[in-house]
């Protein structure tokens, strides 16, 4: 039976190199090695290791430019990294752990060090993917429930939301959710299913369930639409995925982070100030272990408004419009909408963008949260 875990070594120094395959082998781990930044991106991209033993100090491409490169790339993205380096400055441990590497071994390392690091890493990321089996496997039950009810503004007065929402089918492809985090924190999640049958209309309480179980202060909202998409990609069937729009409020803050899953812009309207459109490019959710999400943060001051929505409000297949096109309208309607109370003020924005609802081609959802 072939050893089952791979760690690959990364370091310009043949010594190194030797004793760290020798003190890994001991214990069983399958060791790869490379004798440069260049050499270790090929090698992990070719065939992924199960963790990356990466030197700073390499000629070329520093350890550095090379974790850059693994977080870049989807394939690598989620590999835990442990940095080698004989440096032990606080600056260069910051820069190291803010890249993306869950740890540090310094030089000269010592065996009985390493073999501790690399068990343990090991292990947390061994804890993670069990945690996302075990959430998948009660979440495949849930799919044959009903959906959950979509929460109304009345019943969260505090998240200071309205919302419009039509859909094309019975069991519609779009949906919503605002989550109350905190006293003075909320989530406000919009979201479009691939496809308009019965079972996307059952895979939303799964969605709903895994949103109150991941969103909570103790996560970022990247590491919560991260841990997410790991169990969406347990239960969703092969065609199933979703774009989607994650925005968190910390309102003590004056901070709102959003995260992009292949989703459209949001469109900004600042008190006083022009509206504008705020988007960044990201993987849909449900398809990639591994995927990569857009992030934007704005600071934001009371009154300040967002608005969140699906392409089925901008987009139209017969009139070949996509939200590229309608930017200017989308922008005009929500600047018009500014002195229309919150509640009211996605249908205020439906109502210039779809004046005839009978000609509705997919589903819609628009939602508008106020600072």
């Amino acid at each position: 039976m072939s050893p089952s875990f791979t760690i690959l070594v990364a370091d310009d120094n043949p010594v190194n190199r030797k004793l760290m395959a020798k003190t890994l082998q001991k214990e069983g781990y399958r060791v790869v090695m490379a004798d440069s930044g260049k050499e270790a991106r090929r090698m992990a991209t070719a065939e992924p290791p199960d963790l990356i033993l990466l030197d700073i100090r390499m000629p070329g491409e520093t350890g550095f430019d090379v974790i850059k490169h693994f977080k870049a790339d989807a394939r690598t993205a989620s590999i835990p990294v442990i940095f080698l380096t004989g440096v032990t400055d606080v600056d260069s441990k910051v820069e190291g752990f803010n890249l993306g590497a869950v740890d540090y071994i310094t030089k000269p390392f010592h065996p009985q060090e390493v073999s501790a690091r690399v068990s343990l890493h090991l292990k947390l990321s061994i804890a993670t993917n069990s945690l996302i089996n075990s959430q998948a496997e009660k979440l495949r039950q849930l799919t044959e429930a009903q959906a959950s009810l979509l929460i109304t503004p009345e019943q969260e007065p505090g998240a200071r939301f309205g919302v419009d929402y039509m859909a094309l089918h019975e069991a519609g492809g779009d949906f919503y959710d605002v989550l109350h985090i905190s006293d003075d924190i909320y989530g406000y999640f919009v979201a479009d299913f691939s496809g308009h049958d019965i079972s996307t209309g059952y895979l939303t309480s799964s969605v709903k369930g895994l949103l109150k179980q991941n969103c909570t202060q103790v996560y970022t909202p990247m590491e919560s639409m991260n841990l997410i998409n790991g169990v969406l990609v347990e239960i969703l069937p092969a065609e199933k995925y979703l774009t989607a729009c994650y925005a968190r409020l910390n309102r003590r803050k004056g901070l709102l982070g959003i995260v992009f899953s292949g989703h459209p812009p949001v469109c900004y309207v600042p008190k006083g100030g022009p509206p504008q459109l705020v988007g960044a490019a990201g993987d849909p959710m449900g398809m990639f272990q591994s995927a990569l999400f857009g992030l934007t943060t704005l600071n934001v001051s009371e009154g300040d408004r967002i608005y969140i929505y699906t392409d089925g409000l901008v987009e139209s297949p017969s009139t070949k419009k996509t939200w590229h096109s309608e930017t200017g309208k989308m922008i005009d309607a929500c600047d018009k909408a500014r002195s229309v109370p919150i509640q009211l003020a996605p249908q205020t924005v439906s109502g210039h963008l779809c004046p005839n609802r009978e000609t509705q081609e997919d589903d819609m959802v628009i939602l508008a949260m106020e600072v």
